[in-house]
């Protein structure tokens, strides 16, 4: 390793001393992410700066990423054990198995219902910025990304809804605890409330059982969540390590040469942030304390890419910070890691369908195309992986079905990273605004949201 490397290295690991310090002197997490931000974003860019000192980011990035992607494993490793007994906790403590239906309703109709509205918000921003597939160079990490793609695209051409739907459902639980399948948070959830409906019909039949059952799951579920706040306590030097090996992997020349894409994107996701606050506001939330509360669930997500990495934070600040019920908090959370991402199946496909029809001579703007366009980017938004690469899931998905080729997406490999960081942040605040609003509507008196209610 060349010494200017291990300097480098020397400073990175330095640096987690006195974020060590700043976090151990906060009441709460949000500064020390924070700081962890600022620090990763001056690192990656001394990376960059750093080159013709004899820096080799290859012999650097693997030891960054020890922290980085070390602390995104263990968040996978919480993902499933938090999403199956939160849920059976859930259901088990809820007494009435016909709340399930309404609260499933209310958060997949938040989370379908601004999918729609992301497309429309993608076809015209494609619009708006011109953009068209004419003209874009096809070179060496794109053609490779082509061939990934033609092997990916038989996985998921021509699938029907009935057969989308089936993918949902558990055949082997313990596989889906691994989460070997796209759709294994989902499957997950359904086992939860089957198990959990059978607690309530022992409850029915024998109480002395099913008071011990409930008993059983609620120590299970403080013991999995004082684990959930042990790995939390990781985050800011988890985010500071990502975001430096992001930045400092970043090719600036690629980004200015797709910049109408990349801004085009950007001016797209604000956009929706902007629907997220405005649905708020409607109904008496305050936009302002909503977004002081889910601020470092965002940054995380931003940084890691992964709407399903950030389920066990994105579940926490629910119940903590905007005061939404364990059972809300929870179905929100895993329904909006893999359905109705409001950036990768919303804004993402939306946008690549008008940037490959324009030079085929399609008019976009035709009504009926519209809305064909908008019905199959809703459908094709159920069991989107909420992990890096759901979005390139969800154009082979859209793209074919619209009768559109699919070479488009090898062809935005170069910005695809930077972009996915903003369009996971805002998967998960799409999550978790249905979580507010669905809190919201059923708490009742109940509901802990007044906190974030709007005075008067």
């Amino acid at each position: 390793m060349h010494i200017s490397t291990l300097l480098l290295l020397a400073v990175f690991f330095g640096a987690l001393w006195p974020l060590y310090l700043w976090h151990r002197s906060q009441k709460s997490l949000a500064p020390a992410v924070f700081g962890g931000l600022l620090l990763g974003v001056i690192f990656g860019a001394l990376v960059q700066l750093s080159r013709d000192w004899g820096v080799r980011p290859a012999e650097l990035l693997p030891w960054i990423d020890l922290v980085g992607q070390g602390y995104v494993k263990l968040l996978y490793l919480l993902v499933m054990p938090l999403v199956l007994v939160s849920i059976l906790g859930a259901v088990v403590k809820m007494h009435r198995a016909e709340s399930l239906g309404k609260i499933s309703f209310s958060v997949l109709a938040v989370l379908l219902g601004t999918t729609a509205v992301a497309a429309l918000i993608g076809v015209m921003m494609a619009e708006l910025f011109g953009l068209t597939a004419a003209g874009l160079v096809e070179g060496s990490r794109e053609a490779a990304r082509a061939e990934v793609l033609g092997e990916r695209i038989g996985r998921v051409e021509g699938l029907s809804l009935p057969e989308i739907l089936l993918t949902f459902i558990p055949e082997n639980i313990f596989l889906d605890l691994t989460g070997a399948r796209d759709t294994s948070v989902i499957a997950v959830v359904i086992f939860a409330v089957l198990l959990g409906l059978a607690a309530l019909a022992v409850r029915r039949e024998s109480p002395e059982h099913g008071d011990a059952i409930e008993r059983f799951v609620s120590s299970a579920q403080v013991w999995i969540m004082k684990l959930v706040r042990l790995v939390m306590a990781f985050t800011p030097y988890g985010v500071m390590a990502l975001v430096a090996a992001l930045i400092a992997e970043s090719s600036w020349a690629d980004i200015i040469n797709l910049f109408s894409f990349v801004l085009a994107s950007f001016v797209a996701i604000a956009l929706m942030f902007v629907v997220h606050g405005v649905l708020l506001l409607i109904n008496g939330i305050s936009p302002l304390r909503y977004f002081a509360g889910v601020w470092p669930v965002l940054v995380f997500a931003f940084s890691s890419r992964s709407s399903a990495a950030t389920i066990p934070l994105n579940v926490e600040t629910q119940i903590e910070k905007l005061g939404t019920s364990p059972t809300i908090a929870n179905f929100s959370a895993s329904f909006g890691a893999t359905i109705g991402q409001n950036g990768c199946a919303g804004i993402y496909p939306a946008m690549l369908a008008v940037m490959v029809a324009v030079p085929l001579g399609i008019d976009v703007m035709d009504p009926m195309w519209l809305l064909t366009l908008v019905a199959v980017v809703v459908v094709s938004s159920f069991g989107i992986a909420g992990v890096g690469g759901g979005a390139t899931f969800a154009a082979l998905v859209v793209l074919p079905t619209m009768g559109l080729p699919v070479t488009i997406a090898a062809l935005l490999i170069s910005v695809e990273p930077l972009i996915d960081m903003a369009r996971t942040a805002l998967n998960v605040n799409g999550a978790m605004t249905a979580g507010t609003l669905t809190q919201h509507w059923l708490g009742g008196k109940e509901s802990t949201t007044e906190k974030l209610v709007q005075p008067g």
